[in-house]
């Protein structure tokens, strides 16, 4: 991954939303932001829903209220902003739009289940929630000068509600480019994030540290293995080096559900059970299709999907970089290169990550 050497003023005096910023994500990339690794923002704006999260994070940060290794900027305070809203609601996302340079839409209704149950939900927060933040840069004329629009891996040959809806998100957001063409819009697609909350890692620590069975869905099942801080050194990337309509695909191991769970078992005598596929579930995470595959290039560490609308991309600058789709299924680690990747990452039994504070 790219360690952003290159990138200290990225953010210098810039004016930073973070929509759906109360999530595990949002989190962590603010926490990045307020190190002052990228610069040094004039503002960074919270803009969620959730109240109490806010108020939780609010408390949070006013803990770390003088210079940390954490947190740089004493003065935090006249940094970030929190404001409740909601990007289902025009007036209230184009309200927060106002005076802002970059924007990271985290805003999501993610969970595969969730949002086969309840599909509209998923239409109007990740479909119509992107649609409010390009029709207010549009018809305001808002200066915005970068949307990074976070996707999912799901939404590559989708099969589930969720992923259907970010990928129709991407193609708003692409298409933005040609309605908006004084601002970026760009996205990043990956897939699921280590002990993120929601994630599979949570549960089976609790799984484990009760001695009860771990579930796993079946044993063929295989995930990309990326953490919180390599998902915003992606986002970052993002806006520091694609073109509009790029959609940037970090390069990260992945490895099958099953060693995963043995690399936490070690030695411990805990049974595993197989539950089965839940509701839209895939099997594989997909990155990149083989219909993408044609207008996929390297960029740094990265791979980029070029826009499929001719007024954005040159197609005599495309160099392929890849052969077939890639998938979680492509080039898999073994049960002791998985291990390294979650001892490397702090995740195993032994480290006791604290998931609900960490992750929130």
């Amino acid at each position: 991954m790219n360690i952003l050497t290159n990138a200290p003023n990225l953010f210098t005096d810039k004016r930073v939303l973070v929509t759906g910023g109360t999530g595990s994500l949002g989190k962590t990339l603010l926490r990045r932001i307020l190190t002052g690794e990228f610069g040094r923002p004039e503002a960074v704006i919270v803009f969620s829903r959730d109240e109490a999260k806010q108020h939780e994070m609010r408390l949070a940060f006013q803990q770390l209220s003088t210079a940390t290794e954490e947190v740089i900027y004493s003065d935090y305070q006249k940094l970030l902003h929190f404001r409740i809203g909601d990007v289902r609601n025009y007036a209230s996302i184009s309200a927060a739009l106002r005076g802002i340079d970059v924007v990271f839409n985290a805003a999501a209704l993610k969970q595969v289940p969730s949002c086969e149950y309840f599909p509209h939900e998923a239409v109007s927060t990740n479909i119509e929630g992107a649609e409010n933040i390009v029709r207010a840069i549009e018809s305001m004329r808002l200066p915005v000068e970068t949307v990074v629009g976070i996707s999912t891996d799901k939404a590559c040959k989708p099969v589930n509600v969720m992923g259907m809806t970010k990928a129709i998100q991407e193609r708003i957001f692409i298409n933005a480019n040609i309605r908006a063409p004084d601002t970026r819009f760009v996205c990043v697609r990956y897939g699921n994030v280590l002990a993120s909350r929601g994630s599979v890692i949570p549960l089976f620590h609790d799984q484990i540290q009760s001695g009860r069975p771990v579930t796993i869905t079946t044993q063929d099942m295989t995930r990309f293995l990326l953490s919180l801080d390599q998902a915003v050194d992606t986002i970052i990337d993002a806006y520091r080096i694609a073109v509009k309509g790029d959609i940037l695909i970090p390069r990260v191991p992945s490895s099958k559900i099953i060693n995963i769970v043995k690399a936490l078992i070690c030695e411990r005598n805990i049974k595993i059970e197989e539950v089965g596929i839940r509701p839209g579930e895939k099997i594989h995470e997909i990155l990149v299709s083989e219909d993408e595959v044609y207008r996929t290039v390297k960029r740094e560490n990265y791979y980029v999907i070029r826009s499929i609308l001719p007024e954005l991309s040159d197609d005599s600058t495309i160099t392929q970089a890849l052969n077939g789709e890639y998938s979680s299924c492509s080039d898999l680690m073994n049960l002791e290169e998985t291990r390294k990747v979650l001892v490397d990452n702090k995740l195993t039994i032994e480290d006791k990550p604290d998931f609900a504070r960490a992750f929130g």
